[in-house]
């Protein structure tokens, strides 16, 4: 598929969610009650979530400034948190949100810094959330066990599986450090087996490959484990960008003057939809989160508020992504200008003198 279809077809199931998500939200039952409930909402509530927004985009930015920084490249904050922003904007656009690091890379390496250590900030901010989303989860699960099985039923599968496939991604990164050239063979004899039932197409590339993102990981994790006191800068940014963003329903919830069901108890099925849903291979996992939401929270939003609280929720976790993500880039894009400009009269200077 090329590029430019790509793109199209990004666009199109963004524009088949926001049309989905205003259904829901529109087409309620108990549509009388729904329409009441959008007078009823409190502003500050919303000021609250955009709180949450802020948090989660800033911490996210805060763990690439805090490595680089390490790293003697002196990157601003601000400049930090527009990589974050392109890294948003980019994996909630693409299939699986395989486009987000590529371009945060780009974005970095823009900015000054080698494409090797723009790769090496991608990953170890990977590497903490992975482990940080499956620690939180758990913890949170296991304080509410009871609550979570009532609720979810016989969904609960979708929570293990999601939680499994985010946890599997922790011990192969480990091996990838410690055992390297054990993940290396194990990578090759899968994909010769799947060269010849024709899923890999060419066997040497896709080695290749996997052997370059080996070499990333196994490179910044054991430059990490030389540093205990940098593990914990970026576990405490991604733990502090992760519950912002899992927080956002806690305050949807309030938003409709909702009470009864308590904060951590919200806080625990947020984060389990995120696990649920984030494997789905959609741009920004479009379907299992307004699906998830609706069955995970379904009995909590009452009054016929639930469709509006998605619309709300996902705008917060997703749209407004997408919103802030185009005017980033376009102010990345003056922003290099402005540089290549002073760059070019200090040029210019240089030579007259």
């Amino acid at each position: 598929m090329s590029p430019k279809l790509k793109r199209v077809v990004s666009f199109l199931f963004i524009v088949l969610s926001i049309a989905a998500v205003c259904y829901i939200a529109f087409s309620n039952t108990d549509l009388k009650d729904a329409w009441a409930a959008i007078n009823q909402i409190k502003i500050g509530w919303l000021g609250a979530i955009f709180l949450c927004w802020l948090v989660y985009t800033f911490f996210d930015g805060m763990n690439y400034w805090c490595y680089l920084n390490r790293q003697g490249f002196k990157i601003s904050i601000g400049r930090a948190v527009n990589v974050a922003l392109i890294g948003f904007y980019y994996s909630n656009i693409t299939p699986g949100a395989a486009g987000g690091q590529p371009m945060q890379v780009n974005s970095m390496r823009k900015a000054g810094i080698p494409v090797g250590y723009g790769t090496m900030a991608v990953t170890i901010r990977f590497i903490t959330n992975q482990m940080v989303t499956s620690v939180i989860t758990l913890v949170l699960f296991l304080m509410n066990r009871s609550f979570v099985y009532q609720q979810l039923g016989s969904a609960i599968w979708f929570v293990r599986i999601g939680w499994l496939i985010n946890f599997a991604a922790v011990p192969l990164v480990l091996l990838a450090a410690f055992k390297r050239n054990w993940i290396q063979k194990i990578s090759e004899f899968l994909i010769v087996r799947l060269e010849k039932i024709h899923i890999v197409r060419n066997k040497d590339i896709t080695i290749s490959k996997v052997t370059e993102v080996l070499d990333t990981y196994h490179t910044a994790l054991r430059d990490l484990m030389h540093s205990p006191g940098q593990i914990l800068v970026q576990f405490l940014c991604s733990t502090a960008s992760l519950l912002g963003l899992f927080s956002t329903v806690i305050f949807v919830y309030h938003a409709f003057g909702m009470s009864g069901t308590p904060w951590y108890q919200l806080l625990t099925l947020s984060s389990l939809l995120f696990i649920s849903a984030s494997y789905t291979p959609l741009p920004g996992a479009s379907g299992a989160q307004e699906g998830g939401f609706l069955l995970y929270f379904k009995g909590i939003f009452k009054d016929g508020t639930i469709g509006l609280a998605l619309l709300i929720w996902r705008f917060f976790t997703y749209y407004l992504f997408l919103i802030v993500g185009v005017f980033t880039i376009l102010l990345e894009k003056i922003i290099l200008r402005s540089e290549a400009a002073k760059r070019k009269q200090e040029a210019e200077k240089e030579n007259q003198a």
